[in-house]
């Protein structure tokens, strides 16, 4: 039985993962962690991490970022692999996780959607084809609860994209206080927030004419969920630390 801890088990992406491990044979959430400790399931909820030193495999993270070194500071502990699902990290919250890697094994994906891994493949072949003849934009929408934008998801599509490009992109956020045209090696991301849309990116290639559209939209949290569980399953059987993402689970299969 794949036992899993659930970092963020009360918010709205820990119950559909607790749903979804419900769901199948073989693994079950062992435990669940998150400031809200009300009974929802039949799994115990502790507010911190050293309050449970039972059986675990795996720990999945839907919380918050600011919780990461307190999460990374027990996995390490424990010698236990860890599918960080968090975005809105900074640099150096990003640092302190490369580091982890180097003695667990660490998954982290901007997105948890195959479809969205999927994207960023194509993506970089796009990218490698139009080059410099094309000026690219994303937009990204989410609903209006959402922290963090633009989403960790617009960054990792981005990157995508300039990894692909002939120049070093420029990420630009804002132009309001900019009169001038538009420069030819910036990648434009924006963000919109409102309503309960769940997740919604468009990847614009602008050329002479012409407009390539590459669009993913999420119709609910279910498929971020299931790439959550599927990357728990995967990672509980990693033996070697390093750092692990999407692109490894759909390699597996």
């Amino acid at each position: 039985m794949l036992k899993i801890a659930l970092s963020g088990c009360s918010g709205r992406m820990g119950r559909v993962i607790s749903d979804i491990v419900s769901s199948r044979d073989g693994m079950e959430i062992a435990v669940g962690f998150d400031i809200r400790t009300e009974q929802y399931a039949d799994f115990p909820i502790y507010k911190d991490f050293a309050e449970y030193q039972g059986d675990c495999d795996v720990v999945i993270d839907f919380s918050n970022a600011a919780l990461t070194e307190r999460l990374l500071d027990y996995c390490e502990a424990r010698r236990l692999p860890v599918v960080i699902c968090t975005t809105g990290h900074s640099a150096e919250q990003l640092d302190r996780i490369r580091a982890a890697s180097a003695s667990i094994p660490v998954f982290r994906s901007g997105n948890m959607s195959i479809g969205i891994n999927l994207m960023s493949e194509l993506l970089k072949k796009s990218a490698s084809v139009l080059g410099d003849k094309y000026d690219v934009e994303i937009i990204e929408k989410h609903h209006n609860q959402k922290l963090d934008a633009p989403s960790g998801t617009a960054i990792m599509l981005a990157d995508a994209v300039a990894s692909a490009l002939p120049y070093k992109a420029e990420y630009v956020y804002d132009r309001h206080e900019r009169r001038e045209k538009r420069p030819a090696h910036e990648i434009g991301i924006s963000a919109v927030r409102g309503g309960t849309i769940v997740g919604e990116h468009s990847v614009l290639f602008c050329g002479r004419d012409e407009i390539i559209e590459i669009k993913h939209t999420a119709l609910s949290r279910e498929v971020f969920a299931v790439g959550a569980v599927d990357a728990a399953e995967y990672m509980a059987t990693r033996t070697q630390s390093g750092m692990y993402d999407m692109n490894d689970v759909i390699a597996s299969r």
